[in-house]
């Protein structure tokens, strides 16, 4: 397991994909998220499959298990730290750190719904009482 301090190392598009499998679904084999992605995403071969979680491995994006016959996969850090972190990078690089620019042009460009604006205004709320 990665420690605390430890940079997040940032994933690619398809480095990204797989993580999403191993962290719906938790500890997994390679054969198992190669055909949840070709269920859910795309057509990929197992080899390539293989290939990438092997390198992301090597990364310290994924902890991989030997102990057994079937290699054990799982995600290295927690899906709510790698999104804060490719979140806080998008806000810095797309929008000068403001974060209510992204929040601005998110409910600009997409019909939000009510039970959504009620959400966010609960949200704004507390953050205002802090």
């Amino acid at each position: 397991m990665k420690q605390e301090n430890t940079p997040i190392q940032e994933p690619t598009k398809s480095e990204l994909e797989i993580l999403q499998v191993l962290w719906q679904f938790g500890p997994s084999t390679v054969r198992f998220v190669n055909d949840t992605l070709n269920e859910e995403k795309r057509a990929v071969q197992y080899t390539s499959t293989l290939k990438l979680m092997q390198i992301m491995a090597e990364k310290g994006l994924l902890n991989r298990d030997e102990s057994q016959m079937k290699h054990i996969y799982s995600a290295a850090q927690e899906e709510q730290k790698t999104k804060g972190y490719l979140l806080d990078r998008f806000v810095e690089t797309m929008y000068n750190g403001s974060a209510s620019s992204l929040l601005l042009q998110l409910l600009g460009n997409k019909k939000t719904s009510k039970k959504e604006l009620d959400a966010i205004k609960e949200l704004v709320n507390k953050l205002d009482k802090k």
